[in-house]
């Protein structure tokens, strides 16, 4: 059977993120990103829904978001989904559908709120953001290009 889980989310963060360090110093960082859709109902009401996703960054990837970004920043990640299973106290089996981060792009401009890069540019566009991240589309020439919308 074929299966494909792969999610291209654009938004903007609806927390600061919030970074770990496990004591085998890997880097985790969980940030929560707003998703917004407007539509026209049948009477011509314009609306808006918005959906908000709980994300995971790891590695490189997870410490350069914690550095450059902050609340109400806009994103672009690319990633798959991760369905997270618990027991709450209770004993209610519980569940979440998160994100877990594969790849990332900052988007607006450096201009755009100056205070949440902590005085320092975040890389440039294209740039990797990890030496030893995986090849991806992030460096296709079409992607490049800035998107009209």
């Amino acid at each position: 059977m074929a299966s494909f889980n792969k999610v291209i989310l654009m938004g903007n963060l609806t927390r600061d993120p919030e970074m770990r360090v496990t004591p085998n110093g890997h880097s985790i960082c969980k940030l929560g990103l707003a998703v917004s859709r407007t539509f026209s109902t049948r009477d011509g009401e314009r609306r808006e829904e918005t959906a908000f996703v709980d994300i995971d960054a790891f590695g490189k990837q997870a410490e350069v978001i914690a550095k450059y970004m902050r609340k109400g920043r806009p994103i672009m990640v690319e990633g798959r989904l991760k369905l997270d299973q618990w027991e709450s106290n209770e004993g209610q089996k519980r569940s979440k559908l998160g994100v877990v981060l594969e790849n990332f792009q900052f988007l607006g401009s450096r201009d755009d709120n100056q205070e949440g890069y902590e005085n320092s540019s975040p890389p440039e566009r294209g740039q990797s953001n990890s030496a030893d991240a995986t090849p991806t589309a992030q460096n296709d020439d079409a992607l490049d290009q800035d998107v009209p919308f």
